[in-house]
């Protein structure tokens, strides 16, 4: 009856793998429509961030920029994100029913949250990163080094990856009995904890607590950030000056909104599930990345202008 487990007793039998549902309601020609939109974003995402870390690492100028560092450093992280979900993703689009083990579905969920917790330091670390270039120009070179810079985003991948290590021991460790489907198509907290045959509330508050701290804490700090910036712009004489500064900031907090507001509706709300969870959960692990890359990066003409330069094999 319940061939995806194994007994642990006369009376108690334990989930061993998953069947991720995900769109398993669409017919063929959605899902292949969907698999062919998915990989092409996909490899989209991979090779446009590629070539900005390999970009960063090559050009000796980008590396002296905290700017740079940073988002080689995010550069990474999209990269990472997208490759713990849309892979498997598209694996269940193609051939609908092949089950996820148990430690694979938890190591998914972990590195999805503890990333989706990395990216959200390193947005603040960015906008802390304009704030100090902007209002403190004079201390900037001192304050903002390539040494701090490191320590600053060794820091963010440390507490991103250390932030949800305890709601997530404590789901894994949840009975699941014969339940071994998840309605979604990532291993994720609401259908984990949906599946789950015992109440768990120590586990589901940890966890939206952690991701409403995360969530409110990071935006909170840009926001304020992002106000002392535009005021210090605003005090300039107009000119190129003021339009370079507007044009950084605005890309940040675009990349900032559409973040945040997909994914405050799973993380921040317990009761997001369902086709809504799904579409919002779907934008911000493919759509944002490949946003990100159009918005943030490669509208940087410095960083088209070392690109070129790194394709071309010049110095």
């Amino acid at each position: 009856k319940c061939p995806l487990s194994s007994v642990l007793s006369n009376d108690s039998i334990a989930v061993t793998k998953f069947i991720l549902l995900g769109f398993a309601s669409m017919d063929w020609e959605s899902r292949t429509f969907l698999c062919s939109l998915l990989s092409s974003a996909y490899t989209g995402t991979l090779a446009g961030n590629l070539c900005i870390v390999w970009t960063v690492l090559r050009d000796s100028h980008l590396q002296c920029l905290p700017m740079y560092i940073l988002l080689g450093n995010f550069s990474w992280l999209e990269i990472s994100y997208v490759t713990t979900t849309v892979p498997k993703m598209l694996s269940d689009l193609v051939s609908l029913g092949f089950p996820i083990s148990f430690p694979a579905c938890f190591m998914q969920f972990y590195f999805f949250l503890a990333m989706g917790a990395t990216k959200c330091l390193f947005l603040a670390a960015m906008a802390l990163d304009r704030y100090l270039a902007i209002c403190h120009p004079l201390c900037y070179p001192v304050l903002m080094s390539p040494h701090s810079c490191w320590v600053l985003a060794s820091s963010c991948w440390l507490i991103g990856f250390l932030w949800f290590i305890v709601p997530v021991t404590l789901i894994s460790q949840l009975s699941f009995c014969c339940t071994n489907t998840l309605d979604h198509f990532v291993c994720d907290p609401a259908p984990l904890l949906a599946a789950s045959c015992t109440p768990a509330p120590q586990a589901e508050h940890s966890c939206y607590a952690l991701s409403s701290l995360v969530i409110f804490a990071t935006i909170l700090f840009i926001l304020a950030s992002y106000g002392l910036v535009i005021r210090a712009v605003l005090r300039l004489p107009a000119g190129a000056g003021q339009h370079k500064a507007f044009s950084t900031c605005s890309s940040h907090l675009a990349v900032v909104g559409q973040f945040y507001g997909s994914g405050m509706v799973n993380y921040v709300n317990p009761a997001a599930s369902g086709a809504s969870g799904k579409v919002e959960t779907l934008f911000y692990t493919v759509g944002t990345p490949l946003l990100n890359l159009l918005i943030y990066s490669l509208r940087n003409k410095e960083m088209k202008q070392a690109l070129k330069r790194t394709l071309l094999g010049e110095q």
